[in-house]
């Protein structure tokens, strides 16, 4: 028999008793008091939160494999957009598509090694897996309306299928874009968003040809839907229609992309709650709401490293929203030198209108007065707390910096926003 309170060799299965019944005990506080600690810091388990570490996730169904560094835990497959309700999830053993050679320029740091960089306390997001379903707040287009559009082009001529798109981003500048390169002779492009590769995709290719204008040789045929660019399908069904087609995004300082988006939505709902209300799960600990699509769609590299497992930077041109206001003759110069036209859409082409607060387009070779446009662009975005707007800007800091590095383009909106 051993000293008093340890068991002897003798004891048998009775004795052990009481230290394991103490044990369990142990187990099960330790464990209501790990529940409590994630409750008061504003989540309802480990997946709230996640710092962008927690990007690095699996594809979400139906979307392609993500590169190797980017597989990890489930909540950056909403990240990549929401898939299409009837995409199949793709078998486990698929291989996934290799990253093309092309894109030697992109830097040699990953964005998931990015993604690793831990967060302030106040940079913290909640992007619990599963909650990015398809954005209500996306423009939608009606059958009738893609109709229409197909019914309206010239008689002669033939339709044929893009070999450009603009595909991004939400309220970054693709409707005026759009607008200036049309006044090109040598551009045909649909003037309503066909949501072909995101929300049509099943009705084929045939159906989507017939929605583009008729075109004559020489002629290019385009079109632009802000969302294929968070839409984690729409690389691979892009490049199996065409793996030559040229992609444009344009794209915009993510903070103020994200009021104008808000502005937008608040235009048509106008009880929806308030921008800081929507922008964190929990504004005491500055738990971002990445859920929240106008917040998501702003993260540009997590986006991006979709797009260039498919295509290489040699195809995609990236227009600065903020160029296209102050010099729309400059961005469009480099619009048509990428699409290999003649540069016809110049200066002249462009009047800046004071009220609305961006360029409004014009004939040079009449005085007719200059067609704007409507007035859903230009909206005067509400005031929004500068400590939202301060907490922001750091939370989108460092994706902002990826982005840059992926791109090989410094677009300066952590400069532009220290003038402010």
């Amino acid at each position: 028999m051993g000293p008093p309170g340890q068991p002897g060799a003798q004891g048998g299965r009775g004795s052990k008793g009481p230290p394991a019944r103490k044990l369990l005990c142990m187990c099960s506080l330790s464990l209501c008091l790990t529940y409590l600690c994630y409750s008061l810091m504003g989540g309802t388990g480990p997946g709230a939160l996640r710092s962008p570490a927690g990007l690095r996730g699996s594809p979400a169904p139906g979307a392609p494999r993500s590169p190797a560094g980017l597989r990890g835990s489930p909540a950056p497959a909403a990240l990549r957009g929401s898939p299409a309700p009837s995409a199949p999830r793709r078998a486990p053993d698929t291989p996934a598509p290799p990253t093309r050679a092309s894109n030697a320029s992109r830097p040699g740091v990953s964005a998931a090694a990015w993604l690793r960089t831990a967060l302030a306390p106040g940079e913290v997001i909640a992007a619990p897996s599963g909650a990015f379903e398809r954005d209500p707040q996306e423009s939608s287009t009606t059958d009738e309306e893609l109709s229409r559009a197909g019914s309206t082009t010239p008689d002669y001529g033939e339709k044929r299928l893009p070999q450009a798109l603009i595909v991004g981003v939400k309220k970054g500048g693709t409707r005026a874009l759009l607008e200036a390169i049309r006044a090109h002779p040598d551009v045909r492009a649909v003037g309503v968003e066909p949501h072909f590769f995101d929300r049509n995709y099943e009705k084929g290719l045939e159906w989507y040809r017939n929605v583009m204008p008729k075109t004559l040789d020489g002629q290019i045929t385009m079109e632009k839907t802000p969302s294929y660019f968070v839409t984690s399908e729409a690389p691979k069904r892009i490049h199996s229609m065409a793996k030559d087609t040229k992609l444009i995004v344009v794209v915009r300082n993510p903070v103020t992309r994200a009021i104008s988006d808000y502005t937008q939505t608040l235009s048509k709902k106008p009880e929806i709650p308030t921008f800081e209300v929507l922008a964190f799960k929990n504004r005491t600990l500055g738990l971002i709401d990445a859920s929240w699509s106008a917040i998501r769609i702003g993260i540009y590299a997590l986006h991006l490293e979709n797009w260039l497992q498919y295509f290489p930077l040699s195809q995609i041109l990236f227009v600065s929203g903020e160029r296209l206001i102050i010099d729309p003759a400059g961005e469009m110069a480099k619009v048509q030198d990428f699409l290999g036209l003649k540069r016809i859409v110049t200066e002249k082409h462009f009047y800046f209108n004071k009220t609305k607060g961006f360029p409004c387009l014009k004939k040079p070779e009449d005085s007719s007065a200059p067609r704007c446009l409507g007035k859903s662009k230009g909206r005067t975005h509400p005031k929004i707390d500068p400590d939202v707007i301060h907490r922001l800007r750091k939370f989108y800091k460092p994706f902002n910096v990826m982005f840059y590095q992926m791109t090989g383009q410094d677009f300066q909106w952590e400069q532009e926003e220290s003038d402010k």
